[in-house]
């Protein structure tokens, strides 16, 4: 295993790399040489706490269990998905995809190069941060907008939905859906987001991943949820998330 370097990390924090860009843990499979496009997902909200880095690097995971070669961008400064994986390779667990820092304004342009040598690239995108939420808009297939079911996240979902409508001005094949994440099992709130979301031009994803000790435990030692109990309720929820992301890119 390749060991860990400051460099990656000081350039996440700081939004700030110079030369190639830096893969966290070890170069990415070999056999990338053949050109073609992989499709771009990203993660983006404008709101903090919405759960886009779980989300984020457990889709990821899971699109990488299928036999996909997987890329994760994590665009956000506080690096908490490159915190993730740096914790799953300390704890020697498998890589299953690599990890770029990328959190600066040129997603756009870089992204699509990436993208050649992936089947998918999912980018974690950061919170108030209209310039980079833009760049990740330009550079993607898909824009999935996770937002918890309360009425400040519902309201807040508007400013998501100008910058998906903006960025369509220059990219009109961008797709984009609402997640509802972290919605609390046996209650009816998640109906009422669902209803209200509908109001919104974005249309909103029919999976929804809900809230569960299982996900915060396994965040903690750089699993999946899928690692720790494959038949379990996250597991499924997040199969079956990457099951209608993957429709929705048909």
């Amino acid at each position: 295993m390749q060991s860990l370097t400051n460099g990656p990390r000081e350039a996440i924090k700081s939004g700030q790399q110079r030369g190639p860009l830096p893969t966290i843990f070890g170069v990415l499979d070999a056999d990338l040489g053949q050109p073609h496009s992989g499709r771009v997902i990203a993660l983006l909200n404008q709101k903090g706490g919405a759960g886009k880095t779980t989300l984020a690097t457990h889709l990821a995971g899971e699109l990488a269990l299928e036999g996909l070669r997987v890329v994760l961008i994590d665009a956000d400064p506080q690096g908490s998905a490159s915190d993730w994986a740096e914790r799953r390779a300390q704890s020697a667990q498998q890589r299953l995809y690599g990890v770029y820092g990328l959190a600066r304004e040129t997603l756009h342009v870089e992204v699509p190069q990436i993208a050649q040598t992936a089947d998918f690239v999912i980018i974690d995108g950061p919170p108030r941060s209209a310039a980079i939420t833009r760049s990740a808009l330009l550079a993607s297939d898909l824009a999935l907008i996770p937002v918890q079911p309360s009425a400040y996240d519902v309201w807040a979902s508007a400013d998501m939905v100008r910058l998906i409508e903006e960025a369509r001005l220059y990219r009109p094949a961008l797709c984009a859906a609402f997640v509802i994440n972290r919605r609390v099992v046996g209650t009816v709130i998640g109906r009422e987001a669902r209803a209200a979301l509908a109001e919104q031009s974005v249309p909103a994803l029919t999976a929804e991943v809900c809230q569960r000790i299982a996900f915060a435990d396994s965040v903690a030692g750089g699993l999946l949820v899928r690692e720790r109990d494959t038949r379990g309720a996250a597991a499924r929820e997040i199969a079956r998330l990457a099951l209608h992301v993957r429709e929705a890119l048909q």
